[in-house]
């Protein structure tokens, strides 16, 4: 499979490539953004390339799928959108997502949400979308509970950052209430 390209009014979602580093670098060096993010913050920009190189190899084997999100008035990469944990055969993924503050609270991460769930539900034939989120982050619950995701559960000290256990919500989505809600 060639690397879906998706877009949306405002946005084009296409493969990050290493041409992508520095971009990715300015996101998640940043402390607000991997806050909840579940890894710590970068501090060099070969962790940029690596992760990179983890996006396509998840790619390659059908593990993951995972976007820039472009702007398309500057063609600027605010962040990323993906599948983690993809598993083809149990139609099941788990979506994940950071933007660059700049761009948080205008639209552009439940924009970019909307497509990778059509994408997943409707051309990938997947069942369900799952989300680990820390309590803590409400503003990301909300957006996720907005497209229709319910709360399962509580996955206590799920996630080792900053050397802490973290606890995480569970939450999913799936495709019978992905179809009703777009009636």
């Amino acid at each position: 499979m060639n690397f879906p390209i998706l877009e949306t009014k405002r946005l084009k979602l296409i493969e990050i490539t290493h041409q992508h580093v520095d971009d990715l670098y300015g996101i998640l060096s940043l402390e607000e953004v991997t806050r909840f993010y579940g890894t710590n913050r970068f501090t060099l920009q070969v962790e940029a390339t690596r992760l990179i190189d983890m996006f396509l190899k998840n790619f390659l084997d059908k593990r993951g799928i995972r976007w820039g999100i472009k702007l398309k008035e500057n063609q600027r990469i605010i962040g990323t959108v993906g599948l983690n944990g993809l598993q083809l055969n149990n139609k099941r993924a788990e979506i994940g997502y950071e933007l660059h503050p700049s761009f948080w609270r205008m639209g552009y991460a439940s924009e970019a949400i909307k497509e990778v769930l059509d994408f997943s539900f409707n051309r990938l034939d997947l069942y369900r979308i799952g989300a680990v989120v820390y309590p803590e982050n409400e503003a990301s619950i909300h957006l996720l509970m907005k497209h229709g995701f319910i709360k399962e559960g509580l996955l206590r000290g799920y996630i080792h950052q900053n050397n802490q256990f973290h606890d995480t919500v569970v939450l999913s989505l799936l495709k019978p209430e992905w179809d009703r809600s777009q009636e």
